[in-house]
C-alpha cells in the first residue's frame, strides 16, 4: 500500500477530528488537505505509527486555523454557526447514543466556540477520539497535569451553557414532522403550538443573503419570524428533513439549490431553540453530501431495474 492509499485510510477521521475542531467543513477539508502535504513529505523514518502522527500534525493545524478564525468571527456579520453537515452516513463517526449525537450538534458548537484552542482540543481528544490524559497532552505538547486542567475547565464551561433538560432520542423527529405538517397545511396554530415561550431563533446568513441579525427572542417574535419565512416561500420552495448534525432538520430547496437549513432544539415545552443557515458558502458542503446521496440512489435504483429487466 503506498502512501496515499494508507492516507485514505485516516481521510474520515482526520475530517472528523477538524471538523470538531474549527466548526467548518470547508475549513476542516483544507486542514485534512494540509496534513496530506505534511504527509507526503515525512521521511519513512519520522512517521513510526501513522494514525497517531497524523492525529497529531492535523490537531496543530487546527489549532493554528482557530486563532485566525476567532479574528474572522469577531467581525462576522450576525450570528455565526457552525457548517452544517449530513451524518447519517458516518461522515462525524457513529452517531449511536445521544452523547455522540450531541456532540455534534450545532447548539455544543456553538458553545465550543467559548474555549480556548487548546481547551477545545483537549475536549475534542479525548471525548470524541478516547485519547487518555497522557496522550492529549503529546499532541498539544504540554504535561498530563496541564491536559487534565485544560479538560476540566472546558466541560466546566460547556456545562453553563448546556440545558438541564434531554429530550427523548425520537423527539427532533418528531418535531420535524409537525413542522414540515404545519408547513404543507398552512396551519400557523400548529406552528405556534411548537414553540416554548421562551424559544430563541438564530439566523446565520454570514452579510450574503436576508436574515436576522440579532437572535429573536420569545414565542411571539420567533412565530412571526417562521410565519414570514413560510409566507415568503409558499409555492417557490421544496421543504425535507435530513439528519444533519446527529438530529433531525427542515431544509429548503428552491430547485436545485439548497437555501436553507433549519435545527430545532427541544426542550419540556416545546422548541426552545431554532438554528438557521442560510450563508450560502456555508451550505455548500451539506448540497453536496445530498446531490451525491441522491445521484448513489437513482445509480443503484438504476442498476436494480436492469437487473430486474434481465430476470
Amino acid at each position: 500500500m503506498d502512501k496515499a492509499e494508507q492516507f485514505e485510510e485516516h481521510r474520515p477521521r482526520l475530517f472528523s477530528l477538524a471538523y470538531r475542531m474549527l466548526g467548518s467543513a470547508a475549513e476542516a477539508e483544507d486542514a485534512v488537505q494540509d496534513a496530506y502535504l505534511r504527509w507526503h513529505g515525512a521521511e519513512a523514518g519520522q512517521v513510526a505509527a501513522p494514525g497517531p502522527w497524523l492525529a497529531k500534525v492535523l490537531t496543530n493545524l487546527c489549532l493554528n486555523r482557530l486563532a485566525s478564525a476567532r479574528a474572522r468571527r469577531v467581525e462576522y456579520v450576525g450570528p455565526w454557526l457552525p457548517e452544517p453537515v449530513r451524518t447519517d452516513q458516518g461522515a462525524l463517526g457513529p452517531m449511536e447514543t445521544a452523547e455522540q449525537r450531541e456532540a455534534v450538534s450545532l447548539a455544543v458548537l456553538v458553545l465550543m466556540e467559548r474555549l480556548t484552542p487548546p481547551e477545545r482540543a483537549a475536549v475534542v481528544l479525548r471525548d470524541a477520539f478516547d485519547y487518555s490524559h497522557r496522550d492529549v497532552a503529546g499532541v498539544i505538547d504540554c504535561s498530563e497535569a496541564n491536559a487534565r486542567q485544560l479538560y476540566r475547565r472546558a466541560k466546566q464551561r460547556l456545562a453553563e451553557g448546556r440545558p438541564k433538560f434531554v429530550p427523548p432520542a425520537d423527539a427532533g423527529s418528531g418535531f420535524v414532522a409537525r413542522f414540515l405538517e404545519a408547513a404543507a397545511q398552512g396551519s400557523m396554530e400548529q406552528l405556534e403550538a411548537l414553540l416554548a415561550d421562551d424559544v430563541v431563533a438564530w439566523a446565520d446568513g454570514g452579510g450574503k443573503v436576508t436574515a436576522a441579525r440579532r437572535p429573536v427572542v420569545g414565542r411571539e417574535k420567533v412565530f412571526r419570524f417562521l410565519a414570514g419565512l413560510l409566507a415568503r416561500w409558499a409555492g417557490e420552495v421544496r421543504l425535507e428533513a435530513a439528519e444533519v448534525n446527529g438530529s433531525m432538520v427542515v431544509l429548503s430547496w428552491e430547485g436545485d439549490e439548497l437555501t436553507t437549513m433549519g435545527a430545532l432544539e427541544i426542550g419540556e415545552a416545546g422548541v426552545t431553540g431554532v438554528r438557521i443557515v442560510r450563508n450560502p458558502d456555508k451550505l455548500t458542503f451539506l448540497a453536496g453530501q445530498l446531490r451525491k446521496l441522491s445521484q448513489n440512489c437513482r445509480v443503484a435504483g438504476s442498476s436494480w431495474v436492469r437487473a430486474n429487466e434481465k430476470g
